[in-house]
């Protein structure tokens, strides 16, 4: 027994022993392994061009590509689909090189107007793992990169193999070496990226490749990713078997929060040999597409967001997003990054210009850059017309890619008392503008302090912020063309160290079927005197916590719709600090009651509605697409319980098709309560207003 004992024992060391050998032989690259492979791997490429055992086959693919739009600071959201296109392909290859790709069947889903047109290469897919240069967008995103497994290529880039595993399943499972490839001179146009090859005869498996910024000539391009996978047909031949690519772009003079993304994903199959293509079929260009009335007939089940992958809605599908992972790890970060300058900067539109009761009209800018390195600075300043006062903020941050980072800042700005904003910026400026109607209650804050920022912690994303403030009341300046404003809150005046808490979860799938996005935070706040005038926070403290919780759960077409909102305030004195108390009132925390009428220690709001579709009178938006024949219509109950009174409301919502606009009327049915009525851009463009 102890004889095996030691025995597994000295295994188990040998074993260790040996993968960490491995390992460090990873490590090192243009070994004359890993170069013996790769060149085994360039002239096994070579030789297929000459194959003469493969003359032609035909085969079928069957794709998405979608776009989509990515909104809010730091990306955390998940991208919207704007437009979803299905396609099915008849695809023709001959020897040596010819390829023909025919759409016979194509669908598309327009969930917001775009004008988005692709290169004619997106709508197809890519024969033979690239040729010995490489070509994105019909030249416009990528061209003449060379190709790792090239005469010129083997040059170019530098090697090392990393590993081997198991590919595929039962007599599709084949042993491969994945083998690292990145440039020599990281500011060229090249790639980088991971090659699967069969040791056996030199067969690539797999490709995952992402390029330096010096290899995209659309410099509004960020990232651009593809997934190329073949497979063994017929024991013999190894061809496309799988597909993806993801092209990020974002803009290239304004530092504004919105990325479009492009996806592309192809299953390929259904092959064919032996069979007579005529050479002529191969004319014209390479990927063309069927007359309408022929991609009319083609037999479609279901919708096409029906049908889309469950992962599609996801920031980055996980192949995507180990490729990017492993080419950031190889080369540098800058290398893979847009040159950055001196950018205008701006959370949202508002931050150029807004209007409410305090500032009047407010004009504003910003300044981004970024330092390297992960450094950044950022300066915001505003100036308010009819209060004669100046408000700004800096930031010098260090920020990583995984989201974790480190925030110092300085301001003198206003913070409003609102859990939620009850209307989008945009909207609120010009009620407060016309109508006197004006849906912020801000004080002024000026001081500095630190945060701390942590992702994926529990699926979380977190923030830590300490800071020592001086807290300001505000008064009305401005005068509406017609009606009046609502006197502003009065605000406790002090100096206070407050240390805040905040979680935030991006929507996305939950329990059974649900989607899920929720926010909450809690902060502890102590005035710490000093000040030369009346202090009303000396002594005071306060511990405070809210959570926002949005679910949905669609049904068919139909969709189920709760929302709920929870504050409370704890304080050391009978005396609460107004900017600490809890507000509610207006269309999402209390529809049918007046703007941050019930104000309390501690309430609950609850809203559920359903939202289902009607008809719609459809029309063409030109080049922007055609709006469709169906619009929402949502009735909803809501209720809330502030002060310890219970305040219920009923109303409807008409939702516009796309969901860009919200129209609502609701009444209070509680003490207090009335109609009212609201309209709104939808609640999900609201950050970037």
């Amino acid at each position: 027994m102890c004889r095996f004992l030691a025995a597994r024992r000295a295994a188990c060391w040998l074993f260790i022993v040996v993968t960490l050998a491995r390992t460090a032989a990873a490590q090192t690259w243009n070994d004359p392994r890993s170069r013996a492979l790769v060149e085994r791997a360039t002239a096994r490429r070579t030789a297929q061009l000459t194959d003469t055992s493969l003359t032609a086959y035909q085969a079928t693919a069957h794709g998405y590509v979608t776009f989509l739009a990515q909104l809010g600071q730091g990306f955390r959201t998940p991208p919207k689909i704007v437009k979803a296109d299905e396609l099915e392909l008849e695809v023709y290859w001959h020897a040596p090189n010819l390829s023909k790709q025919r759409i016979i069947g194509r669908r598309d889903t327009l969930l917001l107007p775009t004008d988005i047109a692709y290169h004619s290469d997106h709508l197809g897919i890519i024969q033979n793992n690239f040729p010995s240069t490489i070509r994105i967008g019909e030249g416009d995103e990528v061209r003449d990169v060379p190709h790792p497994l090239s005469a010129m290529g083997l040059g170019q880039y530098d090697f090392a193999l990393a590993d081997s595993f198991a590919l595929g399943a039962g007599a599709q499972r084949i042993h491969v070496y994945a083998v690292k490839v990145r440039p020599k001179d990281a500011g060229q146009p090249r790639v980088v990226g991971v090659l699967y090859i069969d040791p056996a005869d030199s067969q690539v498996v797999r490709m995952d490749l992402s390029f330096t910024h010096a290899a995209f000539l659309d410099k509004s391009l960020e990232e651009l990713s593809v997934v190329l996978e073949n497979r063994l047909v017929s024991g013999r031949f190894w061809l496309p078997s799988r597909q993806e690519i993801e092209i990020r772009r974002t803009g290239t003079w304004l530092d504004y929060p919105v990325r479009g993304i492009i996806r592309g994903r192809w299953e390929i199959g259904d092959y064919k040999f032996d069979i007579a293509i005529p050479t002529a079929i191969f004319s014209g260009q390479e990927i063309v597409q069927a007359p309408r009335p022929e991609l009319n007939r083609y037999p479609w089940t279901g919708a096409v967001l029906d049908s889309l992958p469950p992962d599609v809605r996801a920031v980055t599908d996980a192949d995507v997003a180990r490729v990017q992972a492993e080419a950031r790890e190889m080369v540098r970060a800058d290398a893979l990054s847009r040159a950055q300058h001196v950018t205008m900067s701006a959370r949202n539109l508002s931050d150029f210009a807004r209007v409410d009761r305090v500032e009047g009209l407010a004009l504003g800018d910003g300044l981004s850059k970024q330092l390297g390195r992960g450094y950044s600075v950022t300066a915001r300043g505003r100036y308010g017309i009819d209060d004669h006062q100046a408000k700004g903020s800096a930031t010098l941050s260090w920020l990583r890619g995984s989201g974790t980072g480190v925030h110092l800042y300085a301001m003198r700005d206003f913070r409003d008392v609102g859990d939620e904003p009850e209307r989008s910026s945009v909207v609120n400026s010009l009620a407060a503008q016309e109508f006197g109607s004006d849906y912020t209650d801000p004080y002024r804050v000026t001081g500095g302090g630190l945060g701390l920022e942590l992702a994926g912690l529990a699926g979380l994303h977190w923030r830590l912020d300490g800071t020592l403030e001086q807290h300001d009341s505000v008064s009305v300046h401005a005068r509406p063309v017609t009606g009046r404003f609502e006197a502003t809150i009065p605000a406790a005046v002090g100096r206070v160290a407050r240390v805040a808490l905040h979680a935030d979860r991006a929507p996305g799938l939950w329990l059974f079927g649900t989607e899920l996005s929720a926010n909450g935070n809690v902060r502890w706040t102590n005035g710490v005197g000093g000040a030369a005038t009346a202090n009303a926070w000396d002594g005071v403290r306060t511990l405070r916590a809210n959570a926002v919780l949005n679910i949905e759960r669609p049904i068919g077409r139909e969709r189920l719709v709760s929302h709920t909102t929870a504050a409370r305030v704890w304080s050391s004195q009978a005396f609460v600090p107004p900017e600490e108390l809890v507000y509610l009132g207006g269309p999402v925390s209390a529809p049918g009651y007046d703007y941050h009428s019930l104000i309390s220690t501690a309430a609950v709001a609850e809203h559920l509605e359903w939202q289902f579709p009607i008809p719609f009178v459809p029309f063409s938006l030109g080049r922007f697409g055609r709006v469709p024949a169906t619009a929402a219509l949502a009735p909803y109950a809501h209720g809330v319980e502030s002060g310890g009174r219970f305040l219920p409301s009923l109303g409807a919502a008409f939702l516009t098709p796309f969901n860009l606009l919200r129209f609502d009327v609701a009444r209070g049915v509680g003490r207090g309560g009335r109609w009212t009525f609201a309209v709104d851009v939808s609640r999900e463009f609201w950050s970037v207003l």
